[in-house]
């Protein structure tokens, strides 16, 4: 079990007392996706080539492997970040789909920026003010995001060459070694992610992690999700269901105030399945504040047995559903998408063209006593996963 959790039941009673009181291989052989802005993926979509994501960077080479399982569901990832490039599962005439934004090069992604696919750390989501304080030693961060440090700083772990193992043709292990100061944070942070596709077409991300001093850890990934198909217009139809009778409302740079607030007769009460465009123009000032969705939610009591969040294509009726470890989850609606690059198929990443569903611990934990802990102590394991399950109605 997550080693963070362990007081989490306490907490929530706490937050929650204190929330009534005040009332974020080889290559596939199947055909060439076409898409446009507004319109459904037109062919069987198919993962990109190898050869775009073969580079050299800062020494080390950079590869993209495939994944694949019985059914013929289809994974591709790249070791620059370790970024989740494609997920093709059937939709619900059994075309194959591409439920991942994404680009069809490792240079578009080098420019792009906003962390598609990407696995996050060494702190994903925010620290407030780029600084934290920790057994007494304050620490400082590089501020990537106004005042704040977003996703790890400028140089988060979305920017490494991760090394890679295929253990077998569903299982890619990345392995990443952060330094002892690298973007500010204290400790030699030995780091693995394993990627495996499952036969019950499920993608399963096993994070763990080790120190030799004091750290903060925070891991999850930054896939962009449409369930319709990469480039096919707007995830504001799509159905979005959270287990969560909380969130963490935010200031105007996004950082949690510190309370937790009931979503209860707010738009973002998603606890019953809700078209994601049905509320996101209201006039509230949270909404104001994210320009849209970009809040944590405080999952309710679960375990990684029981799904916390079902997400469903509007045109595919592709569903997915998110199990967990962690005791949040990132809602973020693509407020920041602005169509200045094409994804695969042609398409522009045009704005709301996708959403994130961030698996992790709260944002600014290491400056909110009162949250989940995100400390990781040498001689402790960071141990979490989080699984996507697909299917099809």
């Amino acid at each position: 079990m997550n080693i963070y959790l362990k007081n989490y039941a306490a907490i929530l009673l706490a937050a929650g007392i204190a929330t009534l009181s005040a009332c974020s291989g080889s290559s596939s052989t199947s055909s060439t996706a076409t898409t446009d802005s507004s319109s459904a993926t037109k062919t069987t979509a198919a993962l990109p080539v190898a050869a775009n994501f073969q580079k050299d960077v800062e020494g080390k080479k950079t590869d993209l492997y495939y994944l694949k399982n019985k059914n013929g569901v289809e994974a591709a990832i790249t070791s620059w970040g370790g970024r989740l490039v494609s997920l093709l599962v059937p939709d619900n005439k059994g075309k194959m789909t591409d439920v991942v934004v994404g680009f069809d090069s490792l240079g578009t992604y080098q420019v792009a920026g906003d962390f598609y696919g990407a696995t996050i750390g060494r702190y994903g989501n925010r620290i407030g003010k780029a600084t934290f304080t920790l057994n007494g030693k304050a620490y400082t961060l590089p501020a990537n995001n106004g005042p704040n440090t977003l996703h790890g700083g400028k140089f988060g772990f979305d920017t490494k060459v991760w090394d890679a193992k295929k253990t077998d043709g569903h299982t890619l292990e990345l392995t990443y070694i952060s330094k002892d100061g690298e973007q500010g944070f204290p400790g030699n942070l030995n780091v693995k992610v394993i990627y495996n596709l499952q036969d019950d077409n499920s993608l399963k991300i096993s994070y763990e992690a080790t120190t030799d001093k004091p750290t903060v850890c925070n891991l999850t990934n930054h896939a962009y999700w449409n369930l319709n198909g990469c480039g096919s217009g707007t995830i504001l139809n799509h159905m979005l269901q959270i287990d969560a009778d909380g969130y963490t409302p935010v200031d105007t740079t996004l950082i949690p105030t510190g309370k937790i607030a009931p979503v209860a007769n707010t738009p973002f009460d998603f606890r019953t399945a809700t078209a994601i465009g049905a509320r996101i123009g209201q006039a509230d000032d949270q909404l104001k504040a994210g320009k849209g969705y970009d809040h944590n939610y405080v999952l309710n009591k679960h375990d990684i047995s029981k799904a916390i969040t079902t997400l469903t294509g509007d045109k595919s009726g592709i569903v997915m559903e998110v199990f967990t470890e962690e005791p949040g989850i990132q809602f973020y609606s693509g407020n920041f998408m602005a169509g200045k690059y094409a994804v695969k198929g042609g398409a522009k990443n045009d704005y709301r063209t996708g959403l994130c569903l961030e698996t992790q611990h709260f944002p600014d934990s290491p400056n909110k006593p009162a949250f989940p802990t995100t400390e990781l102590k040498p001689g402790q394991t960071y141990k979490t996963t989080t699984v996507y399950k697909f299917s099809a109605k």
